[in-house]
């Protein structure tokens, strides 16, 4: 059966990431959009820049056109948000991106946006899940591009690049004309940026932006490791800043001018700063439970509060909406800001942070010092580990049923069953322990203040669970 996560339907390509599969897909949702009266709205198909993406662009369209439902198309490949903003704003009910997102070269998947740009509930992947399991490759109706009903051909890019220009303070980035390097990793978020950044009078120079299928044999998911060539280029060449976004475009990594790499947690609690004393934005903030707990002491410290929901961007989103937060994001590497679209962005983000040094005169390492003197040394560790298959039930019984934990040498406040195993220490630490929702991997995330620290926390874990 096919099983969606929380970041959509992965698979590994020539496994289960298979045209029989992805029509199967299609099918399904062609279904439920006739059983529910939701065909009337054409559906936009989008797709990244991974092997076989264009063609499962392909088959999808085939078979929802040969349902008689509309579709809308960009011939080339496009980033994830830019399917989100087109969704909320044509007010569809649904897209389609073609993509694996961060995930190794080796995947490829399906990610379903639905009405106001959304990421996909849980509670309608289930049920489309409901809908593929009923279905069998004889069930599939196809026609193939171009038939009666073929695509729409469309170019949101513009209206995409425009309404980020209009959030943006563009006289101030025009004035500092900030020198980049930029690295796409290979992926489809490359033009979007690149127009922004010239728009704004930034110098850009792009690395790594042509396709391809392997991305150069690195994750493309920004993290010290992939970007330690981009760390080199950005000291040699004397540039400002360097930026690399995902894949898909929904991930951000910064390099400072130093080769020092900027992290997730460090780019919230700087923009949640900086939208709220320079920019006098009024709001909360919102972050999942793997993210910097230095959130929290800012939030307090300027008489806001900081919200803490489960790990996937659409309880960050729905949660922004419910409280009327400033910005929300996650320590993976996406965020969102109060006034965009409901999921993460990280062609935007890497605007609003060249914004940012831009009208403070600060670099990253200087703006995130005055944080630390202040709110104190936040350190997060992650550890990704590898199981036989056969032993995650024994592992999820240990953590969520029989409620096992180390015994830390730290005294523990609470524990947190919500969405894996958090443990919350009185001292402000925390680690929390959790299966990967796209990948068959068991996560473990800690935050101290000092990454030795943080580093014994996953390990009590590892010597709990045997792995």
């Amino acid at each position: 059966m096919l099983h969606f996560g929380t970041g959509g339907w992965r698979a590994v390509i020539g496994d289960d990431f298979t045209r029989e599969n992805i029509m199967l897909i299609a099918q399904g949702l062609a279904n439920w959009m006739h059983e529910h009266k939701k065909d009337e709205n054409p559906v936009i198909i989008g797709h990244d820049r991974r092997f076989l993406s264009d063609n499962a662009a392909d088959w999808f369209s085939e078979v929802l056109t040969a349902n008689q439902i509309k579709v809308i198309y960009m011939k080339r490949s496009m980033p994830t948000p830019m399917v989100m903003h087109y969704v909320q704003k044509h007010d569809l009910d649904f897209g389609i991106e073609i993509t694996a997102s961060h995930n190794p070269s080796v995947y490829n998947g399906v990610k379903v946006i639905v009405k106001e740009g959304r990421d996909a509930p849980i509670e309608f992947t289930d049920e489309l899940e409901t809908y593929i399991a009923r279905l069998t490759p004889a069930d599939i109706r196809r026609m193939p591009i171009p038939n009666e009903y073929s695509r729409i051909l469309v170019n949101p890019f513009n209206e995409y690049v425009d309404d980020i220009l209009a959030l943006l303070d563009t006289d101030t980035m025009r004035k500092r004309g900030a020198r980049i390097l930029f690295n796409p990793m290979h992926g489809s978020g490359t033009y979007p940026l690149m127009c922004i950044l010239y728009t704004t009078r930034c110098t850009v120079d792009p690395i790594n932006w042509n396709r391809d299928a392997f991305f150069g044999g690195m994750m493309p998911a920004p993290s010290p490791s992939s970007l330690q060539d981009l760390s080199d280029q950005v000291v040699q060449g004397r540039y400002e800043l360097g930026i690399a976004l995902d894949g898909d475009g929904d991930r951000l990594g910064i390099i400072d001018s130093n080769g020092a790499y900027i992290n997730a947690n460090q780019i919230l609690a700087m923009l949640y700063h900086y939208l709220h004393e320079y920019k006098g934005w009024r709001g909360p903030v919102v972050r999942n439970l793997a993210t910097t707990h230095l959130l929290d002491k800012l939030a307090e410290d300027l008489g806001e509060k900081c919200y803490e929901v489960p790990i996937g961007f659409k309880h960050i989103s729905a949660k922004i909406d419910e409280v009327d937060a400033i910005l929300g994001g996650e320590s993976s590497g996406g965020l969102t800001v109060r006034g965009h679209i409901h999921g993460k962005d990280s062609v935007y983000a890497a605007s609003l942070f060249i914004e940012m040094i831009s009208a403070t005169g600060k670099t990253p390492t200087e703006y995130y010092a005055e944080l630390e003197a202040k709110y104190g040394v936040h350190r997060m560790v992650e550890s990704n580990l590898r199981f036989a298959p056969e032993r995650k039930p024994e592992i999820l019984k240990t953590l969520m049923e029989d409620k096992k934990i180390p015994a830390f040498d730290s005294p523990v406040e609470r524990v947190n069953y919500e969405d894996g195993c958090k443990v919350y220490f009185e001292n402000g630490d925390f680690v929390i322990c959790r299966f990967s929702g796209t990948e068959p991997l068991l996560r473990i995330f800690a935050e101290s203040d000092t990454e030795t620290k943080a580093q014994t926390y996953i390990d009590a874990f590892r010597n709990l669970l045997t792995i």
